[in-house]
């Protein structure tokens, strides 16, 4: 379950009446509006996304890096990700009070980004999988993800076995939400801390920006975001 607020802002329940602020943005809405009219102060780190497996670590510089994961235990600030297909992924770590957003493509699936993001946690923040919560967002799922064979073997070396791929006729579809889920648990995630988003970015192209939907012509880019309140 997840509430729809009326600017389009997707808040997933996981994460209800925890001290934090976490959503997940559509094409409906204005998420710098919304942050304005938040309690907090109004600042957004957004990192410089090049599918990487980089993870960077907010601590009072706010210059924008390369990096394709963020973590943070300030307050006052949210962090966040932009995808238009690619899995968002929003982390909270509920006894240490550290947060991380994630941008997860096959190149980061493959490259383990979810899975490094929670070891700088727990090396950094001495963060527990088991005392993580995780929300996936909308992204493009299943037969509309058709992908050569070489993805597959990619994000399977990170991933390992699960059900997140498929053959469709001929060809090969992958579920990059999915790959992720299985990723979570074998490092420790709790199968009840994960919330996952069952829309699809191609499938819902008037809510969702989409890279694939639209050719790759030029679009906009939908956000996740989280903060410590």
């Amino acid at each position: 379950m997840c509430t729809f607020l009326i600017s389009g802002i997707i808040k997933p329940s996981l994460f209800d009446r925890l001290p934090i602020n976490a959503f997940f943005t559509t094409k409906m809405s204005e998420h710098l509006d919304f942050l304005n009219s938040q309690t907090l102060d109004n600042k957004v780190y957004l990192p410089i996304q090049k599918h990487t497996d980089t993870v960077h670590i907010l601590n009072a510089d706010m210059t924008p890096v390369i990096a394709d994961a963020v973590i943070t235990n300030r307050k006052s600030v949210f962090i966040g990700i932009q995808t238009a297909d690619c899995a968002p992924i929003l982390i909270y770590d509920e006894k240490r009070h550290v947060v991380g957003a994630v941008h997860a493509g096959w190149r980061g699936t493959a490259a383990a980004i979810l899975k490094n993001t929670i070891s700088m946690m727990e090396l950094h923040f001495y963060s527990s999988p088991g005392d993580l919560k995780i929300a996936i967002g909308p992204a493009i799922r299943w037969r509309c993800y058709e992908v050569g064979y070489e993805v597959i073997e990619a994000v399977s070396r990170a991933t390992g076995v699960g059900d997140y791929y498929k053959m469709e006729g001929a060809k090969y579809c992958i579920d990059i939400p999915s790959a992720n889920r299985v990723q979570a648990l074998s490092v420790g995630v709790k199968e009840e801390n994960i919330w996952m988003s069952d829309e699809c970015t191609f499938c819902l192209p008037e809510k969702y920006y989409s890279y694939r939907f639209a050719k790759g012509g030029v679009i906009g880019r939908q956000c996740g975001l989280i903060g410590i309140v």
